[in-house]
């Protein structure tokens, strides 16, 4: 525990909602209550009675706004300036001892699971942007990982389709092919290769969106990006294998301009399906 649940804030006699007023008076030489208030949430009677007791205490002064004398002004003196100061010292101390702790991988995933909730609680109010990147180091990895879960989990398909996955990007040259991966906030959230199956045809393979970006047209803009690669290299046709419930990866395939050339059955651990094959002409 870092202490911010317990009675006082780092063996101080503040609680945390004390420690909150400190840190936002420690932001701005002076602030209007009525702003303080605002900032924090609070009752205006439970912050007159933090500010009292600060007051008391000799960690703030109150004074009449000169523009304005129904409003009142507060800021830090020397005296909580200090017990601030120390204040902040003593939680970056335990912090820093708390994480010393963890191992590197295991810091980095704290770290991304703070993010993720942040991410989760504020994604309703932030709009998300993303980014299109080429591969680069520990993506392959993660291209092959997330195909495994995803698949599994919204399709049934087994161990055998992560299996081909892997042998699909274990074949990707970065000298002859190209890919493509897209970042969320930071976070990889999508991929798509475009690797060449002879002088004059490319071949479209390995697109994925994440259900949490999913929404934001990466997959289109991913589809756009392979496309774009095969024309500037000279091919002249472009390929795709996919399978008929894959609906929403079929449509942006249409939208592109790709027709379907030919279906037959087949199965993936056990579950029934339609594979597929379509094309794109650039000339």
């Amino acid at each position: 525990m870092i202490g911010v649940l317990q009675a006082g804030m780092h063996d101080s006699p503040y609680s945390l909602t004390e420690a909150r007023v400190l840190f936002e008076l420690a932001q701005t030489d002076r602030v209007e209550t009525g702003e303080l208030r605002g900032l924090l949430g609070l009752d205006a009677g439970y912050l007159s009675r933090i500010l009292t007791r600060f007051e008391n205490d000799g960690l703030v002064e109150r004074e009449r706004s000169a523009s304005d004398a129904r409003k009142q002004l507060v800021r830090l003196t020397p005296g909580g300036a200090e017990v601030f100061a120390a204040l902040d010292r003593r939680s970056g101390e335990e912090i820093a001892q708390l994480l010393g702790e963890l191992a590197e991988e295991d810091q980095a995933r704290l770290v991304g699971g703070m993010a993720a909730i942040r991410q989760v609680l504020d994604g309703a109010r932030e709009p998300r942007s993303y980014v299109i990147r080429p591969p680069r180091t520990g993506d392959l990895g993660w291209v092959a990982y997330r195909h495994g879960v995803l698949y599994s989990a919204e399709y049934g398909w087994g161990t055998a389709f992560e299996q081909l996955v892997a042998g699909i990007v274990a074949g990707f040259d970065p000298a002859r092919d190209a890919g493509w991966i897209a970042e969320v906030n930071g976070e990889r959230a999508g991929c798509v290769f475009c690797m060449r199956q002879d002088d004059e045809t490319a071949k479209l393979r390995l697109l994925l969106v994440e259900p949490s970006a999913r929404g934001l047209g990466i997959g289109r803009r991913l589809v756009e990006e392979c496309v774009r690669h095969a024309r500037d290299e000279g091919c002249r046709r472009v390929t795709l294998w996919t399978r008929d419930c894959l609906t929403s990866a079929r449509r942006i395939y249409r939208a592109a301009g790709f027709e379907l050339e030919s279906a037959e059955k087949g199965s993936e651990n056990g579950v029934e399906l339609v594979e597929e094959m379509w094309s794109l002409d650039l000339a």
